[in-house]
């Protein structure tokens, strides 16, 4: 006799991971730490789920979506948002512990999200690098912003505090430099990125550890996980303007500014660009548009292993 699928929810807060599985309704509590998250893993390696959802909570997550990951188990991180929305649509709208995390494992049966590659510890560590260089350039922005208004005697302490952020900002950028250096695997896919003109260090670094689904994930699946995809806006008669929203934030704010970069100095997404302005698209739609397309010839090139053709890429979009 054919035993039931099992599905399982884990709500994660600072102190607490909520367990929840269906079809049976139970839920249980350990703590997040090291020893509640083993005792998670020897309940879970006996129930054999067919899919484990975690929503993302700000990093929180981190440690059981790994362990559980590492423990052979099929774990997926879903985007809150998404579980919020879905919780409204079966008409859930209270919020517990408890109704979350069974809500959870109700989103796992029904829509059967597939388990994606999730960090490892050095691309995390990656990550949090990367978190830290962009808090110094939005302080650095904020200092430099000031000095306009700031009187004498409060400027000597904006240049010496730019200065400090200056450096810092320097030593992050080598240690971003030298983790990616000192990985054979990451080395080899940097050198694939950067060979793209306009695809600078930045954003190397950024699809590197925060997107590991970067090769794996099909042009249009890639697109729609970064959040440059356009959805359509129709009802009945009416037919909306297609918007982007959703997705990566972090790596569609440096992708923008790299594409910015392709436009001028690269001749596949320079004339890609033209051809849109040319046909009457804005600006803005056709800098989405570009980024859309850097985006997956970067993902097509790493799926492949192979470094930057422009002569390929520009047949392939007059094909196109």
């Amino acid at each position: 006799m054919k035993s039931t699928r099992c599905f399982v929810g884990v709500d994660v807060s600072k102190a607490d991971l909520e367990i929840g599985v269906l079809p049976e309704s139970r839920a249980w509590k350990v703590s997040n730490d090291g020893s509640g998250i083993q005792q998670l893993i020897d309940n879970l390696v006996t129930l054999s789920p067919s899919v484990i959802v975690i929503e993302a909570t700000g990093g929180y997550e981190t440690l059981v979506a790994s362990s559980l990951a590492m423990a052979q188990l099929p774990v997926v991180v879903i985007n809150p948002r998404h579980v919020r929305s879905f919780a409204k649509a079966i008409g859930i709208l209270a919020k517990t512990d408890r109704i979350d995390c069974l809500v959870l494992a109700q989103y796992g049966k029904s829509v059967n999200p597939e388990p994606r590659p999730l960090k490892d510890e050095q691309a995390q560590e990656l990550t949090a690098m990367l978190g830290r260089r962009k808090q110094l350039v939005e302080m650095l922005t904020m200092e430099k912003n000031r000095i306009d208004k700031a009187t004498n005697g409060v400027l000597e302490y904006i240049h010496a505090h730019i200065f400090w952020l200056e450096s810092q900002l320097q030593e992050v950028d080598k240690d971003l430099h030298d983790s990616i250096k000192n990985s054979p695997v990451w080395r080899e896919k940097d050198k694939i990125i950067r060979s793209v003109p306009g695809a600078g260090p930045v954003l190397s670094v950024t699809l590197i550890s925060e997107l590991p689904e970067l090769g794996i994930l099909n042009r249009r699946q890639i697109a729609a996980l970064v959040g440059v995809a356009p959805l359509n806006c129709d009802s009945g008669k009416h037919k909306g303007y297609r918007r982007v929203w959703g997705g990566r934030s972090l790596i569609r704010s440096i992708l923008y500014m790299a594409t910015l970069s392709a436009v001028r100095y690269n001749p596949v997404i320079r004339s890609f660009y033209k051809r849109l302005i040319a046909a009457g698209k804005k600006a803005k739609v056709s800098l989405t548009a570009c980024m859309r397309k850097l985006l997956t010839i970067i993902n097509s090139m790493v799926r492949n292993g192979s470094f930057w053709d422009q002569n390929y890429f520009l047949e392939t979009q007059k094909i196109n």
